[in-house]
């Protein structure tokens, strides 16, 4: 059956195709996002920079890889962008955009906003820039940082916690518990995999009222098989590898790394409710 094109239709494809680069945001992405970010000071000299410019700037070094310097000179000057990205991360503005747009979908495919179970796994990447040069995981032969997440039971991120490569997973995941329970305080259930069936893990899990189930392996499972539960924290991890920032971990600040994260999963987000 052919696809019927109707108006609205055409003026969304319109309005995608009128951008200079995929991310740019669309009007109805802007619309969104507009009431969250910082308002300007009712004294003093008005900014004459283009929020919208400088968010425009920053998705697309976070899709692209490029460095700060090598920012296309239609942006503006790389300063002002970087200046205005690390107020954003000390304002926590990716993180709050991402959890109201992560609530909104949730809403939007027909689930409770509030999210009540999730799963847990951890992801090991390159980190030539870390202070003090990371660590080395030995289990996947990399030396950098350690990028442990929870997700919900669709694979949208609710918490991420970086570390050295050398951490294991179960000891970081007692982090995770920890700040998951102010973030997110209805989440009850974890699925997670077999390194995080551990004695001081669960007995922290049911300190704070979780309930961690381990979803192991098949016993004739040869090479890579969907597991239930599990296989959605794999989704997640791949939707982060087509942000090309994200293939490597570039920054030397944990915290400016996380923000990246942010960026690229509210753009998701952000996205989906926009554009559904």
């Amino acid at each position: 059956m052919e696809r019927m094109w109707t108006k609205e239709h055409r003026e969304r494809q319109k309005a995608f195709e009128g951008r200079r680069y995929p991310t740019d945001l669309t009007d109805e992405e802007w619309q969104r996002i507009r009431p969250i970010l910082p308002q300007p000071a009712k004294r003093g000299r008005k900014p004459k920079v283009n929020l919208r410019e400088i968010l425009n700037a920053i998705r697309y070094l976070a899709r692209t890889g490029c460095g700060w310097r090598m920012l296309p000179h239609g942006f503006g000057p790389w300063q002002t962008v970087y200046w205005w990205f690390r107020r954003f991360v000390r304002r926590l503005l990716f993180q709050t955009l991402h959890d109201v747009a992560l609530m909104l979908d949730r809403e939007r495919s027909g689930r409770e906003a509030r999210p009540t179970a999730g799963v847990i796994d951890s992801q090991s990447v390159k980190a030539p820039s870390a202070l003090g040069g990371g660590g080395y995981d030995a289990a996947k032969k990399v030396k950098g940082r350690k990028r442990h997440i929870a997700v919900d039971t669709d694979g949208r991120l609710l918490m991420v916690n970086l570390s050295t490569a050398d951490i294991q997973d179960a000891q970081d995941a007692e982090q995770i518990i920890k700040a998951v329970r102010q973030r997110w305080p209805w989440l009850k259930h974890l699925f997670a995999d077999g390194a995080y069936d551990r004695g001081r893990l669960m007995s922290q899990a049911t300190y704070r009222d979780f309930v961690i189930e381990i979803v192991r392996k098949l016993s004739d499972q040869q090479g890579f098989q969907p597991l239930p539960r599990r296989w959605v924290v794999e989704q997640t991890f791949g939707w982060m590898m087509r942000w090309r920032r994200l293939v490597r971990d570039y920054e030397v600040r944990c915290d400016v790394s996380e923000a990246m994260i942010g960026v690229a999963m509210s753009s998701l987000m952000l996205r989906r409710i926009a554009h559904p």
